[in-house]
């Protein structure tokens, strides 16, 4: 029996009764709430457009759509990352191509994809979007990309699952200082949930707008922007503009939303505080933990132990399941899943996520894991490794 999962949603009596309400008022899908939940995460990150979908999955989708890119067009991403930051490409039949990581970062290198940008450059396969991933909870060296992609002419889709409330160099994650288009996740086990669901932002109004409409089957009501124009007047009449999706989300789901949010910065100081703890507790272990350069603040939605030496990952797992503890490995390499293996990704070309998949595990880090707990978890893991 699991007594201490990887990770846990933190619901209070707050949130209980504020979905409560929502589902009592007369709207529950495309309601007040889901304006109101955009308009709060966008005062707190500091951007001009929010748009809440129902998974970040589907942000990533529109936002692929929402900048352009097409078939045959190339999406490049980190090797390190969930499969939805590729799987967004092929939705939209792009290719995908992937780029390493950084082995103290666990961030996609930022001199490998110089490097791999000079050479696409020379033999005319630069990428249409790159999608950075900001792993764990940290950001990219996203001033660098800009610069890239200023100078190779991509655009950047930032997928900032992990990241919500996540600072770098001054700027909130999110406030699209350095990206065209940034997602997040309010999955279960984000830092801030609504069940599922997801959001892009951006502060390009033609982006916003054009994600607006693709969130709900590329339809709009707004008269102002009708095509034709003999139905101005008629109520009742809307009309498709794109090939959209419903990709809604719901207006309880949001009433949740809003409610986390109020609790942000005490879920990210918790996170940053276990992150700290396991840190000094485990130092002498031999770890690698995630390096945090200056003038960035981790959102820490994983806390991730990497062995320095030759242990056997698998083993550590299975024996804190013996524990009762739930470790997790994330992420397994998008070539090593079977629907990727068609593609002939060529493994050889990722030795730090190769190293990282077979030496790393997350341990747990929520809002109301105890100390006791923590205690446990390094009282076992020293015992393992010792």
């Amino acid at each position: 029996m699991i007594r201490i999962p990887y990770s846990r949603q933190h619901i209070n009596k707050d949130d209980i009764r504020a979905v409560t309400r929502a589902l009592e008022n007369n709207f529950i899908t495309q309601g007040p709430n889901i304006i109101s939940f955009e308009n709060h995460v966008k005062k707190f990150v500091g951007v001009n457009y929010a748009i809440a979908v129902n998974s970040a999955t589907s942000a990533l989708h529109i936002s692929c759509i929402a900048v352009g890119l097409k078939k045959n067009d190339i999406l490049w991403t980190s090797a390190n990352t969930f499969v939805a930051s590729a799987n967004c490409a092929l939705y939209c039949g792009a290719r995908v191509d992937l780029v390493d990581i950084d082995p103290n970062t666990f961030n996609i290198d930022i001199n490998l994809l110089e490097r791999k940008l000079i050479i696409a450059k020379r033999n005319n396969i630069l990428p249409k979007v790159l999608v950075p991933v900001a792993f764990a909870g940290l950001s990219c060296e996203m001033d660098q990309i800009k610069f890239l992609s200023k100078k190779y002419k991509f655009n950047i889709i930032e997928d900032a699952s992990h990241a919500f409330g996540a600072i770098y160099k001054g700027s909130k994650v999110g406030s699209c200082t350095y990206s065209d288009i940034t997602v997040f996740s309010f999955h279960a086990v984000k830092i801030l949930t609504t069940g599922e669901g997801g959001m892009a932002l951006t502060n390009n109004l033609k982006l916003a707008k054009k994600l607006q409409l693709l969130r709900t089957h590329g339809i709009t009501r707004n008269q102002s922007l009708f095509k034709d124009k003999s139905n101005v007047g008629n109520k009742w009449y809307y009309e498709q503009q794109y090939l959209g999706y419903n990709y809604r989300i719901t207006d309880f789901q949001c009433a949740l939303g809003i409610s986390q949010l109020k609790r942000i910065n005490k879920f990210i100081q918790k996170r940053n505080w276990i992150a700290n703890f396991y840190k000094k507790k485990l130092h002498k272990l031999p770890l690698i933990f995630q390096k945090i350069p200056d003038r960035i603040l981790s959102s820490y939605h994983l806390f991730i132990i990497k062995f320095k030496k030759n242990i056997n990952r698998d083993l550590v797992y299975k024996k804190f399941l013996k524990f009762g503890i739930s470790l997790n490995v994330l992420y397994i390499p998008i070539y090593h899943h079977s629907f990727y293996k068609k593609f002939n990704i060529n493994k050889k070309k990722f030795p730090a996520m190769n190293n990282f998949f077979k030496y790393s595990l997350a341990l747990p880090i929520y809002y109301s894991l105890k100390k006791k707990e923590l205690n446990l978890i390094v009282k076992y893991l020293k015992k393992i490794l010792n």
